[in-house]
């Protein structure tokens, strides 16, 4: 989805840095919620980019978009949920037809292990239902806290965590939201800065921002409508002096004797 027109307008004039910093500067709650204000005017239907109808097709979605992209999962899985439209259904699946149906989701054989374990679990220990709790769901096989918080958030509304992917990664630093790298330390540090309504949602603007405007190479920082905010930012008002010519001019060095000590 493209994004609406920028929430802040651009500087009348401005020139770009040529470089991101590599530590920026940290931003407290109230530049989150604006952060938070102007993303949701920018990107107004941002949710879940995967295709599914109920839980069980969300948890299978989600495991199958380990290292692999959201449109392509979307190529696979009508067909896949066609064949198996349940857990009890996938649980039986036979792993060589299981493999050859995902196979262009990439890492096609740990994908149906943890398919088949996850399935198997499901029926043998809830009744065939995917369960509403995220210790239920981390102890399926193949289901870590980021799918358990996207299945809990998406699939049930309950706002247990917020989803860190590479794109919440990149962006969430790059905003100055967070300086780790892990991601448990990364979804920490959110927590605290968002309002827990929007936990679910602010991985989803996070997402579409990342795709959109702040990408891995070079953000389109002239578009982006945090770029007042933004301590990355590669935009500079000339009116302010920085990142003209002007501005990252050196002074000149004087003698320690003086300019009238010859």
């Amino acid at each position: 989805m493209s994004p609406r027109a920028s929430a802040a307008p651009p500087p009348p004039a401005f020139v770009t840095r040529k470089a991101l910093p590599r530590r920026p500067k940290q931003v407290g709650r109230e530049v989150a919620l604006e952060y938070i204000r102007r993303l949701e005017e920018t990107y107004p239907d941002a949710k879940c980019s995967l295709d599914y109808r109920s839980p069980y097709e969300l948890v299978v979605a989600t495991i199958l978009s380990a290292q692999c992209t959201d449109v392509r999962v979307n190529m696979v899985t009508p067909d896949l949920f066609a064949r198996f439209p349940n857990a009890a259904a996938l649980a039986g699946a036979e792993p060589e037809e299981l493999e050859n149906r995902i196979k262009s989701t990439g890492f096609f054989r740990n994908k149906t292990k943890s398919l088949l374990g996850m399935a198997r679990a499901v029926v043998d220990k809830h009744r065939g239902e995917i369960p509403r709790t995220m210790d239920e769901l981390t102890h399926l096989p193949g289901i870590g806290r980021k799918t358990a918080n996207v299945v809990l958030g998406n699939a049930f509304g309950l706002n247990e965590g917020v989803v860190v992917d590479t794109h919440v990664t990149r962006v969430s630093f790059r905003l100055g939201l967070t300086r780790e790298t892990d991601a448990v330390k990364i979804e920490q540090d959110l927590i605290e800065v968002v309002p827990r309504e929007k936990w679910t949602l602010f991985s989803h603007l996070l997402i579409f921002h990342g795709r959109a405007i702040c990408v891995a190479r070079r953000p389109l920082c002239e578009k982006c409508p945090l770029w007042d905010l933004c301590p990355s930012s590669l935009v500079v008002p000339v009116a302010s002096g920085k990142g003209t010519a002007e501005g990252r001019r050196r002074p000149r060095k004087t003698s320690a004797r003086g300019p009238d000590s010859r």
